[in-house]
């Protein structure tokens, strides 16, 4: 091993699955990757505060004006989507970046973007696909669903990025039970803890791991 899998983490919100990769690596799940860049397109984001803590190189780039007031990491305001995205390939592409993992990333990326990392990228989604996955099946949404059409079994996918939503090979999946008194917010909360945060770190080792090989 010359040297480990150099990782992206792309993120908008709270950051809860990078913390669980974060977690990962320090446990010694992940062993063959490393995250060495967290990337954010929201500067409000409290993932950049978990990569802040733990001493991980975070930038944000945002078409919001008047986004880096208070931030100590830096900012870049751009004015359009094919801008951003090439803000973030420049950064990517700095780092020296073998896998990008989309955590809660709330931007459609482009064919353009895709096909210069492909398979390169990968995204957990907070369902057994193809169920309840696709253009509009996000957060709490997905959970929304599957609780309205009364499925018993949800879960988690980790699948490669293409350029159909959610449409990219399957690389691990884990079934979590769905309970009678369910509400959006418990059941988003155990697909976490019970498949996404276990599916997600060892598909990223097993990944990195054969980047090395």
């Amino acid at each position: 091993m010359n040297r480990l899998t150099r990782i992206a983490v792309l993120v908008s919100g709270g950051g809860t699955n990078l913390q669980a990769i974060i977690d990962a690596q320090k446990s010694g799940i992940i062993r063959s990757g490393e995250v060495s860049l967290v990337l954010s397109n929201s500067a409000s984001a409290y993932a950049l505060t978990r990569a802040e803590k733990e001493g991980i190189p975070a930038a944000v780039v945002t078409r919001k004006k008047g986004a880096s007031e208070g931030l100590s990491i830096p900012v870049y305001e751009v004015p359009d989507k094919e801008t951003q995205e090439n803000k973030l390939m420049e950064l990517i592409d700095e780092a020296e970046i073998d896998l990008i993992v989309l955590a809660g990333f709330m931007v459609v990326l482009s064919e353009r973007f895709i096909n210069h990392y492909k398979d390169r990228i990968i995204n957990v989604h907070p369902s057994l696909i193809p169920s309840f996955c696709g253009d509009g099946f996000y957060g709490l949404k997905v959970h929304e669903a599957a609780l309205a059409k009364g499925v018993k079994v949800t879960g988690a996918t980790v699948h490669y990025v293409n350029e159909i939503t959610d449409g990219g090979r399957i690389l691990a999946q884990k079934a979590v039970e769905v309970r009678e008194d369910d509400t959006p917010e418990t059941l988003q909360r155990r697909v976490m803890e019970e498949a996404e945060w276990i599916i997600l770190p060892e598909t990223i080792e097993r990944i990195s791991y054969e980047h090395l090989r």
